[in-house]
This record gives C-alpha cells, structure tokens and sequence, in this order.
C-alpha cells in the first residue's frame, strides 16, 4: 500500500500584509489638517445661518406670543396676535395682494424670460448674444429701491414718458399709479422688468445644456417651431423651470419696495403686500409681537406653496 499525502486545507496564516486594516487607529496629522481647514471654510458660512436665519426665525417665534412696543416689557399674549392677524381685514386683504401679484408676476416673469433666451440661442452673433445678456440681467444688480423712484416718474399720469409713448398712438392717459385697476398692473410691470434676468440666464444655461443631437432627432421627425419647444424643448427645461419657478414665487410673496415706493400700498390697500404690513406694524406701530405674526404666517406660506411646488414636480419635471 502506498502513502497517499493528504492536502494541507487549513486557512493560510494572516500575515502583516494581508492583515485587515486597523479601524480604530487615529487619523494622521494630514487627514486633521484636512478636516481642519474644512472647518476652517465651512466656519464663516454656518455661522452666516445661524446668526441670520435661524435666530431670526426663532426670534420672530417667540416674539410673535408677546405684546412688545420697544419702550416697555414684553408682555404674554399667547394666540392673540394669530387670533388678531385673521380678524385685521387690512392683513387679509394684503395677504390675497401678495398671492395675485406672485401669480401674476411670476408667470410674466417666466413667459419673458423664456421666450428671451429662446430668441437669444438662436442663429446670431456671440458679440451680440453677449450684448443681450449683459442687457437684459443689468436691471437685477440695481436697487429696486432708485429703479421704483424712476419708474414712478415713468408712471406718473400727467407727464410721464410711459403715457407719452401711449399718447402718441391715440391712447388716453392712463392713471397708472393712482386707479385701482391699474396700480397693480404697474407694480407687476416693474418688478418684473427687473427681476426676469435671473431666470433669463437660468433658461440660457439649461438650453446650452440640452444636447443639439436631440432637437436634430426631432427636426428629421417632423418636429418644428413651436411643436418642437413644446414636446422637446420645455421637458427637457423642466429642471431648470422647476428652480426658476421656486425662487420666483420665494421672491414674489416678499416683494415689498416696488409697492412701497410706486404706491405706498394704495390706492387704498389694493397693492399693500404682507411683507409691506410688516414693516408698518413693527417700525411705525410698534407693534413687533402683531409684526412678528404675520411674519411667521407668510414663512408658513412660504414653505407651503415651495413643498407644493416640489410635489407637483414630480409629474412635470424629467431629468435626462
């Protein structure tokens, strides 16, 4: 009989090499440095937060349960101010202001700028795409403040350049300013010639994204004109009008110089917004804990009508 030699199958020996690494050994001096500086950078903006956003917003809520006119003690009050905020016809009324103007405006807004920068990546020049863009975000980096002081001469009724051009063409001077039913329309003119720059830029850079070998695949289609822009080109926008949309509507229900200078809120309160209330409850009534209500109210808004917006993007917004 011959000696058959059995296989060694034990399990290798760990070796140092193949040792697995040791979890719980410190960080090197590099890897903290890393951190370090990270922290270093991240330090200035969270403080920015919390110094500017979050105190703020729990200071309103705290302040929003006491009467507080500056000069004496806050006193406790409770639900008050809220019971007090949804009787005041003047804050109703303001509140159904803002929610018009950021419909209204927010949709002329987008329409403008959407149409301009379809028109602007189009055949032309790089010289004068250039040229257009620089023109039409320019109004975005002024004050909104000086723009509304020039465009309430624009608007004036007896001699502004707005009613002259109209009078050229057979049109009656219109009380842009001073009629109900047109204050609106003036304040919307003017918020949105300045604020339609940023989505501008937005949809100018979400249709250099878009890839031209798509819109050649629908041209060979039968696609064209506005067929093509509809069923091509706003699915494949739809994340960039998502954001455009979001921060429009953030904006718009905290517009407050346009109607502050144009109108002063009226006539009447027919353009008197929430943000405009509570500026006048808080710095010329004294009224910080009735101020600081709304203001709570219109975040509650805010983040309401943004979730909405969120959760109806899931039906119309595609990603590539």
């Amino acid at each position: 009989m011959t000696n058959t030699q059995v296989p060694d199958v034990r399990p290798p020996r760990a070796t140092a090499a193949s040792a697995p690494p040791d979890v719980s050994a410190r960080p090197s001096a590099r890897d903290r440095g890393t951190r370090l500086l990270a922290t270093l950078f991240l330090a200035p903006t969270i403080v920015g937060i919390v110094v500017f956003t979050v105190v703020p917003i729990v200071g309103s809520l705290v302040l929003s349960l006491f009467h507080w006119n500056v000069i004496d003690s806050p006193k406790w009050a409770g639900a008050a101010n809220y019971r007090e905020v949804f009787t005041d016809s003047t804050v109703l009324v303001s509140f159904r202001n803002t929610l018009v103007f950021m419909v209204l405006a927010v949709a002329l807004q987008l329409l403008i700028a959407l149409t301009l920068a379809l028109a602007v990546n189009g055949r032309m020049p790089m010289w004068l795409r250039s040229v257009f863009r620089s023109a039409f975000f320019f109004p975005l980096v002024l004050s909104a403040a000086s723009i509304s002081v020039v465009m309430k001469y624009l608007f004036n009724q007896d001699f502004g350049v707005v009613n002259w051009a109209l009078g050229l063409i057979g049109i009656a001077p219109v009380p842009w300013l001073t009629s109900e039913n047109s204050a609106m329309a003036a304040v919307i003119l003017v918020y949105v010639w300045q604020q339609f720059g940023f989505s501008f830029l937005l949809f100018v850079g979400g249709l250099n994204n878009i890839p031209k070998e798509i819109h050649e695949a629908a041209s060979l289609d039968g696609a064209t004109g506005l067929r093509k822009h509809l069923h091509v080109t706003l699915p494949l926008l739809s994340p960039t009008l998502l954001v455009a949309t979001v921060v429009g509507v953030i904006n718009a229900l905290q517009v407050f110089e346009q109607p502050y200078v144009l109108t002063d809120g009226g006539p009447g309160d027919s353009t008197r917004t929430v943000v405009m209330v509570i500026y006048e409850s808080a710095f010329e009534q004294l009224r910080f804990g009735e101020a600081s209500a709304v203001g709570v109210l219109l975040f509650v808004l805010i983040m309401a009508v943004t979730a909405l917006q969120f959760r109806l993007s899931r039906r119309f917004v595609h990603y590539q």
